[in-house]
């Protein structure tokens, strides 16, 4: 389904291409080398290119796909993660579905099925589904169309992480910030929103420094997001989980930024397992808890985060770190992947169309509305 061709690296963004003419949203170009963009289109062979996050940050491993199914696993094995990547890549799975002569109706379902909790997915079947639609009616080759709506997809959610970036930005104050798991470009389009906004915020002269949790089991932290900074130049500081409450109590540590996989209409917000933990030591100790995420990210036809899917993968993941078990045999485990943080402890919600404090309720249906 899929194949791993030998690729050249992603290209290396550092501390001067900070200082650089920053990106800017309403121009971007997907193969613009400030990106760390996690996938891209071959327009030759007509078949998208997925980085495998699971090798980094030790190996640049490229997967080529040709079509549906090695996407949808690309998707469900976490080859590819981060909602807004998710939803990308989705997206290219439709168009690779229509090129191969798949039924439109199975290879949505097939990609539908991948991984529940992610609002961004959804959404960018939806529009994949409108954009057929329309295709038919205009008479245009559904391919074609397919093809030019995953672009958009993946072009707009870069310029909505830039405007997340420059929302955001005058909001972190000098000193530490912490961010949990990968809210960067490797889970985007390329630019990040969590990381979008610290990357802002430092190319406007804040004076950060960056503690990342390593963020078990996947280790997206110290993997990816340490990863991150490190090509851009930027000094982290890893941490496990477990510190965070330490650091704080301290004054080490004087702002929280997460991404988001869902937001509901009255602001709570899932994330990756651990965020909730991180909000309430954030409250206790008076320190911001900030959440960015871009529209696709919203799911206002939801009240609450009650009703929030939120998935549960395989214990193994938890028993194991890669293929080294490291509890002995008999011993069980958990692994909800996400948990869901209340609105009450999150002081403001940065999306590309602005700054939604509370109540959420209000403020959140309010940019939508725009």
């Amino acid at each position: 389904m899929s194949r791993s061709p030998s690729q050249p690296p992603l290209s290396s963004p550092s501390l001067s291409s900070l200082a650089a003419p920053p990106l800017t949203s309403g121009s971007i170009q997907l193969d613009d080398p400030r990106l760390l963009s996690p996938l891209r289109w071959d327009a030759v062979h007509s078949e998208l290119q997925l980085i495998d996050q699971l090798k980094l940050p030790h190996e640049e491993i490229w997967h080529t796909y040709g079509e549906h199914l090695g996407v949808a696993e690309a998707i469900r094995t976490m080859i590819v993660r981060g909602a807004p990547a998710i939803g990308i890549a989705a997206a290219y799975g439709v168009a690779l579905g229509a090129l191969r002569g798949a039924p439109l109706s199975d290879v949505i379902a097939t990609l539908r099925a991948t991984r529940p909790t992610a609002k961004n997915l959804f959404w960018a079947l939806s529009r994949m589904q409108s954009a057929a639609e329309q295709a038919r009616v205009d008479g245009r080759p559904l391919f074609e169309a397919l093809l030019q709506e995953a672009q958009a997809i993946h072009r707009q959610d870069i310029e909505m992480c830039l405007r997340i970036g420059e929302f955001g930005a005058p909001l972190l104050p000098a000193g530490t910030v912490l961010t949990h798991c990968n809210a960067g470009g490797l889970a985007t389009g390329g630019y990040g929103t969590a990381i979008g906004v610290i990357r802002s915020a430092l190319s406007q002269g804040t004076m950060l420094r960056v503690f990342a949790d390593e963020t078990r089991p996947y280790l997206q932290g110290a993997r990816l997001t340490a990863y991150e900074f490190v090509r851009l130049g930027v000094p982290v500081t890893l941490l496990t989980e477990g510190m965070a409450g330490f650091l704080m109590a301290r004054g080490e540590i004087q702002s929280v930024i997460v991404g988001a996989d869902r937001i509901a209409a009255n602001g709570d917000v899932a994330n990756k397992i651990g965020t909730y933990t991180l909000a309430v030591l954030a409250q206790t100790h008076g320190i911001p808890m900030y959440v960015a995420a871009p529209r696709s990210t919203l799911d206002l036809d939801l009240a609450s985060g009650r009703e929030i899917p939120i998935e549960e993968r395989s214990p193994d993941e938890v028993l194991s770190i890669g293929s080294l078990r490291i509890a002995p045999r008999g011993a069980s485990a958990r692994h909800p992947a996400f948990d869901v943080t209340p609105a009450t402890l999150v002081t403001a919600i940065i999306t590309d169309v602005g700054v939604a404090r509370p109540p959420y309720h209000d403020s959140l249906a309010r940019l939508v509305r725009g």
